[in-house]
C-alpha cells in the first residue's frame, strides 16, 4: 500500500498540529510540517509530496511567493489556507497557481474532504494507477494522451496541474458541448457549486495561457457568453 505525503505549511504550531490531528482520519497519509515558505521549499527538494496545505501570512517567505516558486517546476496540488475570505484574495491565490482555497477558521470535515479530493486527483494524474492501453484525444494540434496524462500542443509538451488537466479532459471528451461553470466545478471538484464562477474562470484563464498561442483569440477553449465554455472539434 502506497504512503502519501501531505505538506502542511503554517507559522502557527497550534494550527499545524490541529491539521495533523484532522488528517489522521485519512489512511496511508504521512504529515510533514513546515513553519514558513523557505522550510517548505527545502522539504520539497528532498521529499515526494502529494498535496500541500499552504498558509498565506508567514514570515521570511509568505504563501503567495511560495506558491509561485513551487509552480515554477512542480504541479503538486496546493490548497491555500488564509484568514482572508474576500473573493479578491481567493482569486489571487488561484491566479498564482493554487488549486483550491480554504478560509480560516475551517471546518475539519471540509478540510479532510478537500485534501482527499486533491490527493485522489494527483494520484490518478501521477499515473499511480497507470493504464496499459493507449488512449488519445486529438483536436487539431492539441493531443491528450490519457494513459499517461501528457498534453501536447504544436508538438510541445505542456505542463498542467491536475485540475487544469481535468478541465481540459472534460471539455475535450465532449467536443462542441457547452458546459456552464457550475457543471465544470461539480464534475471536476466533485462537490456542489456555490459561487464557483470566479474559481472556474481563473483556472480556464490559466489553462488558456498554456495551450493557446493567443489566449485572447483562443483556438481551443471557447466562451459562449452567458452560458459557459466548450472546445470545438
Amino acid at each position: 500500500m502506497n504512503k502519501y505525503n501531505v505538506l502542511v505549511v503554517d507559522d502557527e504550531k497550534e494550527i499545524r498540529d490541529a491539521i495533523e490531528v484532522y488528517l489522521r482520519s485519512i489512511d496511508n497519509l504521512n504529515i510533514i510540517k513546515a513553519s514558513d515558505g523557505l522550510d517548505a521549499l527545502d522539504i520539497l527538494e528532498n521529499n515526494e509530496i502529494h498535496v500541500i496545505l499552504l498558509d498565506v501570512m508567514m514570515p521570511r517567505l509568505d504563501g503567495i511567493r511560495t506558491c509561485m516558486r513551487i509552480r515554477e517546476n512542480k504541479n503538486i496540488p496546493i490548497i491555500i489556507l488564509s484568514a482572508k475570505s474576500e473573493d479578491t484574495d481567493k482569486i489571487l491565490g488561484l491566479n498564482i497557481g493554487a488549486d483550491d482555497y480554504i478560509t480560516k477558521p475551517f471546518n475539519p470535515l471540509e478540510l479532510v474532504a478537500r485534501v482527499k479530493s486533491q490527493l485522489r486527483r494527483y494520484i490518478n494524474f501521477g499515473n499511480f494507477n497507470k493504464k496499459t492501453t493507449q488512449d488519445e484525444i486529438v483536436i487539431d494540434q492539441l493531443i491528450i494522451k490519457k494513459n499517461n496524462h501528457i498534453v501536447i500542443v504544436d508538438d510541445k509538451e505542456v505542463q498542467l496541474t491536475p485540475i487544469e488537466y481535468d478541465i481540459l479532459l472534460l471539455l475535450s471528451e465532449n467536443p462542441n458541448r457547452v458546459f456552464p461553470s457550475s457543471e465544470i466545478y461539480e464534475r471536476v471538484w466533485n462537490e456542489p457549486a456555490f459561487k464557483s464562477e470566479n474559481t472556474v474562470s481563473v483556472h480556464i484563464r490559466r489553462l488558456r495561457k498554456k495551450i493557446e498561442i493567443d489566449p485572447k483569440n483562443p483556438r481551443y477553449i471557447k466562451v459562449v457568453w452567458g452560458v459557459g465554455y466548450k472546445i470545438e472539434n
